[in-house]
C-alpha cells in the first residue's frame, strides 16, 4: 500500500472508523480518467548547492485549452512541500540553474511571443520572470555560462541566414509566395510526424546585459553549409546537445556532417568546438564512431559523453568515454565490460565518482563506477519501479541525487536517492490520493527458457478485484521498439492497468531484441525480425499458462503498437491460438514498409540486404505474404501522420482482412502520429480495444 493510503487508513481505523474490510472495498477499478488525469512530474534541475529541484508539472485536462503547465520547486531536505513557481498559460521547458543558484533560466511563449523565448527568473528575490530573447525563429534549451554573464541556446533558423533580421526577410520572401512546395535532394525527407524542413538548429549566445542581441555562432560556417549537417534527431526538432567549456570560452556539440546519406548508410554524429566569440567549428572527437552527450566535470578537467561504435549491427550499446581536458590524444572508454547501456549519467560534486541508471529487467538501476574508470556495481537492488533522469548538485564535502522514480503503480514522482541507505525518499507525492484509490497490484515477474535456449523475462498484470481461484483471459500485450524493453512504469499511452481493468490478465514478454539484458540479446533479432521474437511471445504464453492456474488458456488475445503491432500481424500470419488481434501502427509489408518509412537504411541490414535482392528475409517474414493463412478477427489502428509506420501498411492490412472477409475494424485518428496523445483520442481507442477484446474474449 501507497505510503500516504496507508497512513490515512492507520487514522481512520484509530479513530473508530472503516475496518480493514472497508478500507479494501473503498479502492477502484481504474478508469481512463485515472489514467489521463494523472499529473505529469517532469525531469528534476537541481541546484549547484543541492538544496533545491526545480521541475516541470502538467496537469492534464481532456480539454487541451484548460491543461496547465509549470514549474515548480521543491527543497531536497524533504522538510517542506513543493510550491508552484509559474503560472502562465504557455508552457515552460529547459529550465536551467544559474551558477549562483539565484536564477533559472526556461523557453516559454507567453502573451506577445510570436515563438518561444528565454525567460530568466529571479529565485532569490522572487517577481516575474524577465524575457531575454526576441527570435523570430524562437529559442530553446538554455544554458548559463560558467561566470553567469551569458546564455547559449538553440534555434531553428533559415539557412544563409546571419542574423535575426535575414531570418525574418527570408520567412516573408517563403510566405509571399504564389506555389508551396517541399523539393529535396537526399534524405531523410521526414522524420515521425513532420517533413524535414529547410531550417537548421543553430547554437546562439547572448550576454545578460539590458540591450544585448543573440550572435549566431554557426551561421556562415562551412560546417553548416554542408549538405549533410544535422544535430542529433529527435522526434522534435534537431538537438545539438551544447555545452559551455570550463572556462567558458567555447562551446562543445554534437553533429553530423553526413545525414544526407541515410538512406544507403549510417550516418555518424562527432563532437565539435567552437568559440564562443564566433569562428569556424572543428572536430574535437571524430572518426567512424558516433558521439553525443558531452558533460563535463564539475572540477573542470575531463569531458565524457557516450559514443556508439560503428558497426554492421542495428544496434549496439551506448558506452561512456572520457577525455582530459584542454582536449588531448584518443577518448578513453570508461565502461567496457559493463553489459548495458547507460541512460542517465552525473559526477559527484568532487567529481570523483560517476553514478549512472540503465535498464535491467524490468527495472531502471542506479550503479556507480569511479570517474577513472573501472567496474561498474550495483548501488542497491530494487524489486519494483524504475529510475529516470538523474542529477546530482551539492558540494565536495556531499552529493545529493535526485530523479524521477515511478512503477505500474505509481506515477512519476521526484525522489532523493540515499546510496547509502540503499533506497530512496518521496520529495513529492502529486499523485498519492489518486494512486490511494485505485484497486490494483504490483506487476508479477518471471523467467523461462525459449525452445531456441534463451532465457526470456516476463511480467504479468493483474485486474482488480483479483482472485487466485478464477480463471482470467490472457492479453498478450507486446511492446515496440525492438530495442526497448518492458518496464515497471506508469504508461499513459499503454496502461498495463487499464487493460486488466475488465478482468484480464496482461502478459509482457521482453522478447529477443530487447533492452535490458545485454548487448547481445539485442542485437541477436537482426535476421530474424519477425519469427523468433513472435515464436517466444506464443512460448511466454504457454508459461505462464502453465505457471498460473487463473489463466484461462482457452480465451487468449494479443496485440501491440509499432513493433508490437509488427509482430501482432506475424502472429496473424503463423498462429490461430488468439481470440483476437490488435495491432496499432504495425507493418504487414516488409517491402512497403521499407519504402515508405522516414528511417530505410536500418531495415535494410536487419534484413539481410536491399528489398530488391529479395533475400530469404524479405520473402519469408512478411506477413502479407502469409495472407491466405489469416483466420483471426483484428482490429487496426492508426494515425493518419505517422512517417515512422505510414498510413499506407494499416490499409494494405486492412485490405487484407476486407478482402478475405476476416472480421475487423480499421480506426484512423487524422489528428494523431505515431502516438495517440489528444486526451479525448485516448479514451476513444482504450474503449475501442477494451470493446474489441470484450467481444472475443467474454
Amino acid at each position: 500500500m501507497h505510503y500516504r493510503s496507508l497512513l490515512l487508513a492507520i487514522v481512520v481505523i484509530a479513530s473508530g472508523g472503516w475496518s480493514g474490510e472497508a478500507v479494501a472495498q473503498a479502492k477502484q477499478p481504474i478508469t481512463h480518467e485515472d489514467v489521463w488525469l494523472m499529473k505529469r512530474v517532469g525531469a528534476p534541475v537541481v541546484s549547484p548547492d543541492g538544496r533545491w529541484t526545480i521541475f516541470q508539472v502538467v496537469e492534464p485536462s481532456y480539454d487541451e485549452a484548460a491543461q496547465t503547465s509549470d514549474l515548480w520547486i521543491v527543497a531536497n531536505d524533504g522538510k517542506t512541500p513543493s510550491r508552484r513557481l509559474t503560472g502562465n498559460k504557455g508552457a515552460e521547458s529547459g529550465a536551467a540553474w544559474s551558477p549562483d543558484g539565484r536564477h533559472i533560466a526556461f523557453s516559454a511563449r507567453r502573451d506577445g511571443d510570436e515563438a518561444p523565448q528565454i525567460y530568466v527568473l529571479n529565485i532569490h528575490d522572487g517577481g516575474e520572470a524577465r524575457r531575454l530573447t526576441t527570435l523570430s525563429t524562437g529559442a530553446r534549451s538554455p544554458q548559463w555560462r560558467p561566470d553567469g554573464r551569458a546564455l547559449l541556446f538553440q534555434s531553428s533558423v533559415y539557412p544563409g541566414a546571419m542574423n535575426d533580421e535575414d531570418n525574418r526577410r527570408i520567412a516573408a520572401e517563403r510566405k509571399a509566395r504564389k506555389y508551396r512546395v517541399r523539393v529535396y535532394d537526399s534524405f531523410p525527407i521526414r522524420n515521425w510526424d513532420r517533413w524535414v524542413e529547410e531550417t537548421q538548429t543553430h547554437i546562439l549566445v547572448q550576454s545578460l546585459e539590458p540591450g544585448a542581441k543573440a550572435k549566431d555562432l554557426l551561421a556562415g560556417t562551412k560546417l553548416v553549409a554542408g549538405p549533410g549537417f544535422a544535430g542529433v534527431t529527435t522526434p522534435g526538432s534537431d538537438d545539438l546537445q551544447p555545452v559551455w567549456s570550463p572556462d567558458g570560452a567555447s562551446i562543445i556539440f554534437v553533429a553530423t556532417e553526413n545525414r544526407n546519406v541515410s538512406a544507403y548508410a549510417e550516418s555518424k554524429t562527432s563532437l565539435y568546438s567552437v568559440p564562443a566569440a564566433g569562428g569556424e567549428p572543428q572536430v574535437l572527437v571524430g572518426g567512424p564512431d558516433s558521439f553525443t552527450k558531452p558533460l563535463f566535470s564539475p572540477d573542470g578537467r575531463r569531458l565524457y559523453g557516450f559514443v556508439n561504435a560503428a558497426s554492421e549491427k542495428v544496434y549496439t550499446l551506448s558506452r561512456l568515454f572520457s577525455l582530459p581536458w584542454p582536449a588531448s590524444g584518443a577518448p578513453r572508454i570508461l565502461t567496457p565490460g559493463f553489459d548495458r547501456a547507460p541512460g542517465s549519467v552525473a559526477l559527484t560534486p568532487d567529481s570523483r565518482t560517476i553514478y549512472l541508471l540503465a535498464e535491467d529487467a524490468g527495472h531502471e538501476k542506479l550503479y556507480r563506477m569511479s570517474a577513472d574508470g573501472g567496474a561498474v556495481s550495483l548501488v542497491f537492488e530494487m524489486d519494483s519501479g524504475v529510475y529516470s533522469n538523474l542529477a546530482i548538485g551539492g558540494n565536495t564535502d556531499g552529493a545529493v541525487l535526485i530523479a524521477n522514480w515511478e512503477s505500474a503503480i505509481s506515477p512519476m514522482e521526484i525522489v532523493r536517492l540515499d546510496p547509502a541507505g540503499r533506497n530512496h525518499r518521496a520529495l513529492t507525492s502529486f499523485n498519492a490520493e489518486r494512486v490511494a484509490r485505485i484497486d490494483w497490484q504490483p506487476l508479477r515477474h518471471f523467467w523461462f527458457t525459449s525452445s531456441r535456449g534463451r532465457r526470456i523475462h516476463s511480467m504479468i498484470a493483474l485486474p482488480p478485484g483479483f482472485d487466485e481461484k478464477k480463471k482470467y483471459p490472457l492479453f498478450n500485450l507486446i511492446h515496440g521498439g525492438p530495442h526497448s524493453m518492458w518496464r515497471d512504469q506508469f504508461f499513459t499511452r499503454w496502461n498495463y492497468h487499464l487493460f486488466a481493468q475488465p478482468g484480464y490478465i496482461v502478459l509482457l514478454t521482453d522478447y529477443t531484441g530487447s533492452t535490458g539484458y545485454g548487448e547481445a540479446f539485442a542485437q541477436a533479432i537482426q535476421g530474424d525480425p519477425l519469427k523468433g521474437p513472435g515464436e517466444e511471445l506464443n512460448e511466454a504464453a504457454d508459461e505462464a499458462i502453465r505457471r498460473f492456474s487463473f489463466i484461462d488458456a482457452s480465451r487468449q488475445a494479443a496485440g501491440g503498437a509499432s513493433y508490437g503491432g509488427h509482430l501482432a500481424n506475424w502472429l496473424q500470419a503463423t498462429t490461430n491460438r488468439y481470440k483476437c488481434l490488435i495491432s496499432h501502427a504495425g507493418l504487414v509489408s516488409l517491402e512497403s514498409q521499407w519504402g515508405t518509412s522516414d528511417v530505410i537504411y536500418s531495415r535494410e541490414v536487419n534484413n539481410g540486404g536491399p528489398v530488391w535482392e529479395q533475400g530469404p528475409i524479405w520473402r519469408e517474414q512478411s506477413p502479407a505474404r502469409y495472407a491466405s493463412k489469416f483466420r483471426t478477427p483484428m482490429l487496426i489502428t492508426v494515425g493518419e501522420n505517422d512517417f515512422r509506420v505510414p498510413i499506407n501498411n494499416s490499409i494494405e492490412n486492412w485490405s487484407l482482412h476486407q478482402r478475405l472477409r476476416i472480421p475487423s475494424r480499421l480506426l484512423v485518428f487524422p489528428e494523431e502520429n505515431h502516438w495517440i496523445l489528444r486526451g479525448e483520442n485516448s479514451r476513444f481507442f482504450y474503449s475501442e480495444v477494451l470493446g474489441w477484446l470484450d467481444r472475443w474474449l467474454k
